[in-house]
């Protein structure tokens, strides 16, 4: 994961992604990397539990696939010669509970 987090690509994508939920292309253009960069870092993200994907449909009847970061907290920490890594993510309760929430809204 420490890895990842120092790939700066890697970093824009949460960083854009922590605002709001973006396509693949809107990070593309915001971030200024290509499109396959986008999905390679994406799907590293996605495995470490960075970043989550949700599809989006549209009114047309197409699909779009939408990511949003759920770090919220990285900490390291050196006390007496040994390292404290706290890593505080979004949880899948909480998602569920958001998108109840933006059902229960759009009723």
């Amino acid at each position: 994961m420490f890895a990842l987090l120092d790939d700066e690509y890697a970093r824009s994508l949460l960083a854009a992604t922590s605002h709001q939920p973006m396509t693949a292309a809107e990070l593309s253009d915001q971030c200024e990397m290509s499109v396959s960069t986008v999905y390679r870092r994406l799907d590293a993200l996605e495995s470490c539990d960075l970043v989550a994907s949700r599809v989006r449909p549209d009114a047309d009847g197409d699909h779009t696939t939408e990511y949003e970061s759920h770090l919220d907290r990285l900490s390291v920490r050196l006390d007496d010669g040994s390292f404290e890594v706290r890593i505080e993510t979004r949880s899948a309760t909480q998602s569920f509970v958001d998108a109840f929430t933006d059902l229960w809204e759009g009723l």
